[in-house]
C-alpha cells in the first residue's frame, strides 16, 4: 500500500470513529471525492482536538498557530511525509479547487473557543458558526462542485450555520459543563429570563431553546437551497447530513427541555432510513 493510500485510509477511519452523522452523508459520494472529505474532515477534527483538549490557552494559541504553518505547507505542496492527515490533504486540495483560505478559517473559530467563554449578541455568535462551520460547507463544496459558482458558497455557509446552531443546541450542557463555554447569546439569555449558565425556569429555558431552534430553522429553509446546485451523489450526501441533524432540531422543538437532561441523538435505523431517503432524492424531513 502506498503512503497516500496509508493517508486516505487513515482519514477515512478518523470520520468513522468521530464523526458518524457526518459520515452518513460522505459514504453515497464516490470514492474519490469520499476519500477527499475525509481527508477535510480528519484535518477539522485535529483542529477542534486542540481547543477541546487539555493544556492552557497559551499552549493552545502555539498548536494553532503550527497548524496555519502546516496550512501554508500542504497549500504549497510540501507536507511532513510523516504526518499523513497531511499528506491526504495535500492531495485533496491538489485534486478539487478547495479554498485553502477556509481550512485558515477553521483555524481562527478555534481560537476563538480558546479566547472566550460566551457571546453577547446573535451576531457574533453567527461569524463564529461561519469559521466553525460555514467554513466547512465551502471546503466540501470545492470537493463537490456546483452549476452556480456565484450562488453556492453562500447557501453552504448559510446551511453550515444551521448545522452548528443544532450542535450547540444539542450540546449545551456538555460545552458548559465540561468544556467551560456557552454559546447561547447573553441578550437572549436576559430577554427570556434565564441565568447566564443556562440555568433558570423551566418555562423560560423551553421558550429560549425553541426560539434558538426556530432561528436555526430558518437557517436550513435558505442554506438547503444548494441541494439544487449539486450533481446527485453530491445532493444525496448533503441531504443525509442535513436531514439527520434537522431531525434532531425537529426533536429539540417538541421537547426543548430534553437537551438539558441528556445528550440528544438518533438511533441508527433513523439515520439509516434518512440516508436511504436522501440516495433515493427525497429532501431533508
Amino acid at each position: 500500500m502506498t503512503e497516500l493510500s496509508l493517508a486516505y485510509e487513515r482519514c477515512e477511519a478518523i470520520t468513522r470513529r468521530e464523526a458518524r452523522n457526518f459520515f452518513y452523508g460522505i459514504r453515497l459520494l464516490p470514492e474519490p471525492k469520499r476519500a477527499a472529505m475525509s481527508a477535510l474532515y480528519a484535518f477539522a477534527r485535529r483542529v477542534d482536538d486542540i481547543g477541546d483538549g487539555i493544556g492552557t490557552a497559551g499552549d493552545k494559541q502555539a498548536a494553532l498557530a503550527r497548524i496555519r504553518e502546516e496550512i501554508s505547507e500542504v497549500a504549497g505542496g510540501a507536507p511532513p511525509h510523516d504526518d499523513l492527515v497531511l499528506v491526504a490533504l495535500a492531495d485533496a486540495i491538489a485534486r478539487y479547487p478547495i479554498p485553502v483560505g477556509a481550512l485558515d478559517e477553521i483555524v481562527t473559530g478555534c481560537e476563538m473557543d480558546c479566547r472566550r467563554e460566551r457571546y453577547a449578541t446573535f451576531e457574533e455568535l453567527t461569524s463564529y458558526c461561519r469559521c466553525v462551520a460555514g467554513s466547512v460547507g465551502r471546503l466540501s463544496l470545492g470537493v463537490f462542485g456546483s452549476a452556480d459558482a456565484t450562488a453556492a458558497p453562500g447557501l453552504a455557509d448559510t446551511l453550515g450555520i444551521a448545522l452548528q446552531l443544532t450542535n450547540i443546541l444539542r450540546d449545551v450542557v456538555e460545552d458548559r459543563d465540561e468544556l467551560g463555554r456557552v454559546y447561547l447569546p447573553a441578550e437572549d439569555l436576559t430577554h427570556f429570563g434565564c441565568e447566564h449558565d443556562v440555568t433558570g425556569p423551566s418555562e423560560s429555558l423551553a421558550g429560549l431553546l425553541r426560539f434558538e431552534a426556530g432561528r436555526a430553522r430558518r437557517y436550513y429553509e435558505e442554506g438547503l437551497e444548494l441541494l439544487e446546485l449539486l450533481d446527485r451523489r453530491s445532493r444525496a450526501c448533503v441531504a443525509a447530513m442535513a436531514g439527520i441533524y434537522h431531525r434532531l432540531l425537529d426533536r429539540i422543538e417538541e421537547n426543548p427541555l430534553v437537551v438539558l437532561d441528556h445528550r440528544l441523538s438518533l438511533p441508527a435505523w433513523e439515520k439509516a432510513w434518512v440516508t436511504a431517503r436522501s440516495l433515493a432524492g427525497a429532501l431533508p424531513a
